[in-house]
Parts: structure tokens; sequence; C-alpha cells
């Protein structure tokens, strides 16, 4: 028999790896997600696990019942988001399901009703991200869609309306991030948009002034993909 050339042995070694990292993409990457009070785990077989305050239903147990001890909440999930009293899950079939308060619209379901157990308020998403009271959702086509409380303009769709259903404020990006009242996204040409209040100039526009409509911040950016994974922090 004759020994495989290293060439070759490389090339099969390499083709190996990628076979492998591919096996793994639908997988659950582990995270975890606190908000204000509560906080969110998600375990490698996509399960997702919560604790804490549940005053509005944010656990998403069906109950207003606080737990010192983790529950499970839901399976099938790929990425979770836990905001100021809401919780924001992305199932593996790229459904967004919401739960807890919604005094906002936060959750994105057409209404004001507070949510105890999740409910399904989109399809068709790659990333999510929650906020104090408004959240974001980037779908696989670069899309960015919008949801809740707009106060300081976080929405990014120009007037100071909450909307309690999802709307489109931007197209070609690739990562997202909600702080409590601003919203930064990144863009597939690496460059980076703020929108939202900017009263202590975290949208690094230079200024202190909020915004209404996203203003480019910097160029040169990356999102961090394990295992091609979009997530929503980027790397600088």
């Amino acid at each position: 028999m004759h020994p495989i050339p290293p060439p070759l042995l490389r090339l099969l070694t390499i083709l190996l790896f990628l076979c492998l990292d591919f096996s793994n993409l639908h997988a659950a990457a582990p995270a975890i997600s606190g908000g204000r009070l509560h906080s969110l785990f998600l375990k490698t077989d996509g399960s997702v696990w919560a604790a804490g305050n549940n005053f509005n239903g944010q656990l998403g147990d069906g109950t207003t019942n606080d737990s010192p001890l983790p529950i499970q909440i839901l399976t099938g999930v790929q990425a979770i988001s836990a905001g100021e009293k809401h919780s924001l899950f992305l199932k593996t079939d790229g459904s967004v399901w919401a739960a807890g308060s919604n005094s906002s619209g936060q959750l994105g379901d057409g209404t004001k009703q507070e949510r105890r157990t999740p409910v399904q308020v989109l399809t068709g998403v790659q990333a999510i991200s929650a906020g104090g009271f408004h959240s974001l959702f980037l779908k696989t086509d670069g899309s960015v869609w919008t949801a809740g409380s707009n106060g300081s303009g976080q929405l990014g769709d120009g007037p100071a309306q909450q909307h309690l259903t999802p709307v489109q404020v931007l197209a070609g990006v690739q990562a997202i991030s909600a702080g409590y009242e601003h919203s930064l996204f990144l863009k597939t040409d690496g460059s980076v948009w703020a929108v939202g209040s900017n009263g202590s100039g975290q949208l690094g526009d230079g200024a202190k002034e909020g915004r209404y409509t996203p203003v480019q911040v910097l160029t040169g950016v990356q999102a961090c993909r394990p295992s091609l994974q979009v997530i929503t922090t980027a790397c600088f």
C-alpha cells in the first residue's frame, strides 16, 4: 500500500475539517444574555433556560412568578437576546419569538399586550437584538427591521413614533446591536451606522445630538462569525 503524499494528506485534512465545521453550521452556539433583572441561557442542544424577575412574563414560562433557578422555556433556538423587561428568541427555522413587557410594542406582534409565553413575530431572520424598550431584527436578505419605543429615534425610521409591528430601516446589513435607547448597524461594506439617543456621545459621530435616521460613524469594521454564524457583536 502506497503512502499518501504529504500535499494530498494536507488537502484531505482541510476538507475533513470543513465538513465537520459545516455539519455544525445550524447547531446552537451556547449563549447568554442578561436583561435588567432576568437572564437567558442557550444550551448547545438548542434549549433556552431563563431565571430571575418575571413580573412582565419575560421568562416566557406562562406565569409572572420569579424563578431563582433556570427553567426551560423553548427548544430549537439558535440565538437569544434579553431587553429591559422583554426577551427575544431566534429559532433555527429563522422565526422570531418574543415574550415579556410590550408597553411600547417592543415585542413586534402588533399589540401592546404583555406576553407571558413567547409569540411568533417574524420569519426569515438571522439575528436579533433587544434594547431597553425596542427590538432589532436582521433578516437573511440583509434588511433590518425595528419595533417598539422610538422616543429618541432608536428605531431609525425618522419620526419619533413607536411601532407595534417591525418596520424596515436599512438594507445591506450584516450585524446589529441595540442599546438602551440607541441602535448600531454594521453594513456588509464594513461601515457602522448609528441612531437614537446620543446624550453621552454613544453614537460615536462626534456630537451629542440625538439622531432619528442612521448616521455613518466608522469604516473597516468586521463582524465576529464563529462557525460562519452571524452574531450581534462587532469586532474592531
